[in-house]
C-alpha cells in the first residue's frame, strides 16, 4: 500500500496536499480506493461550494456500493478535477496525483496540520486493518 510522505492524511481515507498557493489538493487514498475497487460514478459539488471538514460533500460509487466522501477540511473548491469526471478509472491507476479530486482555498492551514502525517496514516491503517506493527513483527521473527 503507497502511502507519500509528503502528504497529510484523515481517518475517512483521503489525503491532503499543501500547494505552494497555500490551496489544498484532496483525494483518496491507495487504501480508500483499492477498498472501492472500480470505480463507476462519482458526484461532486460545484465550484465556489464551501466543503466543512468531516462532512460529505460527494460519492463515489463502485460495485453496487455508494460511498459518502468526507472532506478533510473545511474551505471554498476552488476547481474540481474535470479530467477525473471524464474518466474514472484515474482514481483507481493514479490515485496521488491525475486522480485528485478538489482542490481547496482555506483560511487557515491550522486543521492541515492536525491531520494524520503518512507514519500515523500507516498506524492508523495497521490499527483498523488488524495487522500489529512492523516493528513488533520483526521482534516476534527475532525470537523464532
Amino acid at each position: 500500500m503507497v502511502i507519500l510522505e509528503e502528504l497529510r492524511y484523515s481517518k475517512d481515507h483521503a489525503w491532503a496536499r499543501l500547494d505552494d498557493d497555500n490551496r489544498i489538493t484532496i483525494g483518496i487514498s491507495d487504501y480508500a480506493q483499492e477498498e472501492l475497487g472500480d470505480i463507476s460514478g462519482i458526484t461532486l459539488p460545484e465550484e465556489g461550494d464551501e466543503v466543512i471538514k468531516d462532512e460529505s460533500f460527494g460519492s463515489i460509487e463502485s460495485q453496487n456500493e455508494v460511498t459518502d466522501l468526507f472532506s478533510p477540511l473545511s474551505g471554498e473548491i476552488v476547481e474540481i478535477n474535470q479530467e477525473l469526471l471524464d474518466t474514472l478509472e484515474i482514481i483507481n491507476e493514479d490515485f496521488y496525483q491525475d486522480g485528485w479530486i478538489l482542490l481547496l482555498d482555506i483560511s487557515s492551514t491550522t486543521d492541515y496540520y492536525e491531520l494524520l502525517t503518512a507514519e500515523e496514516y500507516d498506524e492508523y491503517l495497521k490499527e483498523i486493518i488488524g495487522e500489529e506493527p512492523a516493528e513488533a513483527e520483526n521482534e516476534e521473527e527475532e525470537e523464532e
